[in-house]
């Protein structure tokens, strides 16, 4: 049986991860507009809990997206309290093809990622980047 999966990502800023990780991966953020301003009326959801995303109502704790296709997960991005201290237990891999690696890389870092090591000891060469968060995930 097939399951459908969200990837769930914890951020400082969760609007901000959204808006790098849906410019990497070629993702739309979500519009929850609606959904926001009905729980707000209906006092669901207090006042404080809504900050404006691009001229829409968005919540403040939580930034989704979506691939356009609809064919890739889900991506969440939820606000915690602390910071990362460790390196990640779960990383995405962007496969790329070694022609492209470099100009990715390059890519990446202009959206605000940085460059943390590169490998080639398992065959291909890997590049371990950072998010803005300080997320590590690996392009190849």
């Amino acid at each position: 049986m097939a399951l459908d999966f969200q990837v769930t990502f914890d951020a400082h800023d969760p609007h901000a991860a959204n808006r790098f990780w849906s410019e990497a991966l070629g993702y739309e953020r979500e519009d929850n507009s609606a959904l926001v301003d009905q729980l707000v009326g209906a006092g669901v959801l207090p006042a404080d809990a809504v900050v404006q995303e691009d001229g829409h109502s968005a919540f403040r704790d939580l930034a989704p997206s979506r691939d356009p296709d609809g064919t890739r997960p889900r991506l969440l991005f939820q606000r915690v309290p602390e910071p990362k201290t460790i390196k990640n237990r779960v990383h995405l891999d962007l496969h790329v093809g070694p022609e492209r690696t470099d100009a990715e890389v390059a890519r990446l870092e202009q959206l605000g990622a940085t460059v943390a090591w590169v490998s080639d000891d398992r065959g291909a060469r890997t590049v371990t980047m950072r998010d803005p968060e300080g997320n590590e995930f690996c392009v190849e």
